[in-house]
């Protein structure tokens, strides 16, 4: 009677089991929620500190870079002029040949309130866009020279800042310093329309 006791006293191999599986699966959720809340805590920070999305009709975020040649240009100081904002890089041979369009439209539109920011994102800075402006030809074979501010950010961070996808990318930033529009890839005469449309409104 004894051992019938006994063995009606001690727990069952199968209850044993099963609270064993329960506390399995509280942990598993619980780590679970954890990583959830950790990896939502991590994107929520990375929302708030990553700089807008930079649309047409925005404020075009301001910089201030060291321009080749010497001094410095800062973006918000043409407010009143339309501003071709160009992110380029000497890697980038769609980016060569824009510059001599580039460079007949700056001439044509000196007296004009309108100015060229041409952003370089080489990290070498001056070492590699001397030889490359000084290489630079038109579409007949002339050489060209730049007059132009061409600017030096050799951390990227306007290409950050602007979000650019490739190279070249332009913006088009009007009179109030809005972004009017944004040109992914090679600029044309058709994009010098509009600056002229903007400039004489």
């Amino acid at each position: 009677m004894d051992e019938a006791l006994k063995d009606s006293e001690s727990p069952s191999p199968a209850i044993e089991e099963e609270n064993w599986t329960a506390r399995d699966i509280i942990l598993v959720i619980a780590a679970f929620a954890l990583i959830v809340l950790l990896a939502t805590g991590g994107f929520l920070y990375y929302q708030s500190t990553k700089p807008p999305t930079v649309t047409e009709g925005m404020q075009a975020p301001d910089f201030t870079y060291p321009v080749f040649g010497g001094g410095e240009a800062t973006l918000s100081s043409f407010r009143g002029k339309v501003v071709l904002v160009n992110i380029w890089n000497t890697t980038c041979l769609e980016c060569k040949k824009e510059m001599p369009l580039m460079e007949k439209e700056y001439q044509s539109l000196k007296n004009k309130p309108f100015e060229i920011l041409a952003v370089s994102t080489d990290k070498d800075g001056a070492t590699v866009i001397e030889p490359f402006v000084k290489k630079l030809v038109d579409e007949n074979g002339v050489p060209i020279k730049l007059t132009f501010p061409v600017l030096m950010d050799t951390k990227n961070e306007v290409g950050s800042t602007y979000q650019t996808v490739r190279y070249p990318e332009s913006f088009i930033v009007d009179r109030e310093g809005k972004v009017a529009k944004i040109i992914i890839g090679r600029l044309t005469a058709d994009d010098f329309l509009l600056i002229n449309y903007l400039i004489e409104s």
